[in-house]
């Protein structure tokens, strides 16, 4: 028994400290990131935010799919290798800049070190770079650029949203959320996710619905951009907004929008949004068929499909984290 309470009396004190390192590691990665930003702008000309909106929409790419294994440094971008050596380069791994342009591939050398190699960040990030800076350097011809790279709107949409928001808060350090109602207030939910729903068709919940009373506010749970907003049959007045994971936030049947609160504008953690209601299955208008409340929906992008999840985890996470931090202070 003894033995027992020692070795988790090792573990009390241990797990503060692995977890500690880890946030340390985090905020290590973080600073080279930004070091290697800073630098590939004043090299290319491109603004760190932009190196900072693809690196991480890629990083996000990476964490949804199997296929593709873990960035090897600090940097992200996953060039593939046809593109990165050329199409008809029978040495996919060719590092020489040299025979690489020859066959048409794109890999520069970023560090001057001869080598144009796919797993060193500098590499990387000036090969981008480069290849954006051809379109030119303000925001819509580096969207050309990144359509013609990706060859999908969606990439645009969330890349150029990612830099929006790092250029809005000028860090990479964005992993703060919010639970989307404020905790004052009366409200409830459980996990509906996956429930039956008939209205317009059989389908299935893709969401989790908080109820709460008309005007209660409704705030954004992560830093992001607006992607959509206005009416929608099924979800009434609703709010799209896209973070910089690449996770697509649905906020349905409002009862109204907050003022200043459009497609495009930059949110952050606890910015009101709009208010709970009961609009939407039916025509623009249509409210009252439900009770009032929030229905809350996460999708998450790979880079080729989007799909829904369980919302209902990060919601108990949010709000539990909420109300530790409100005792806090």
């Amino acid at each position: 028994m003894r033995k027992y309470s020692f070795l988790i009396l090792i573990l009390f004190f241990l797990l503060p400290a692995t977890v500690s390192a880890t946030e340390q590691n985090e905020d290590e990665l973080r600073k080279a990131r930004m070091m290697l930003f800073n630098k590939m702008e004043t090299i290319t000309q491109l603004p760190w935010y932009v190196y900072a909106g693809i690196d991480q929409y890629e990083r996000s790419i990476r964490r949804s799919r199997n296929d593709i294994p873990r960035e090897p440094g600090a940097i992200a971008i996953n060039i593939s290798p046809e593109k990165w050596a050329g199409g008809t380069n029978p040495n996919k791994e060719d590092t020489s800049p040299e025979s690489i342009s020859f066959f048409g591939g794109i890999a520069l050398d970023g560090n001057e070190d001869g080598k144009a190699s796919r797993t060193d960040d500098e590499d990387l990030l000036f090969t981008i770079g480069s290849f954006l800076q051809k379109y030119g350097t303000n925001m819509e011809d580096i969207r050309i650029g990144l359509w013609d790279y990706y060859q999908r709107d969606q990439a645009v949409r969330t890349i150029t949203s990612n830099c929006l928001v790092y250029k809005t808060f000028n860090t990479l350090k964005l992993e703060k959320h919010a639970f989307p109602v404020p905790l004052t207030a009366n409200y409830s939910y459980r996990n509906t996710w996956g429930d039956r729903r008939g209205w317009g068709g059989l389908r299935i919940h893709e969401g989790t619905d908080i109820f709460a009373s008309y005007g209660v506010p409704v705030k954004a749970t992560s830093y992001g951009t607006v992607e959509t907003k206005g009416w929608n049959r099924y979800g009434g007045w609703r709010i799209g907004i896209r973070d910089i994971n690449g996770n697509y936030h649905y906020y349905a049947h409002l009862n109204g929008f907050e003022k200043g609160i459009d497609k495009g504008s930059i949110v952050q953690p606890e910015q009101v949004i709009g208010y709970v209601g009961s609009s939407g299955y039916g025509p623009k208008g249509t409210a009252g068929k439900f009770p009032p409340h929030l229905h809350y929906g996460i999708y998450k992008d790979n880079g080729k499909t989007e799909w829904s999840y369980d919302p209902y985890p990060s919601l108990r996470l949010w709000e539990r984290q909420e109300r530790i931090n409100k005792k806090k202070n």
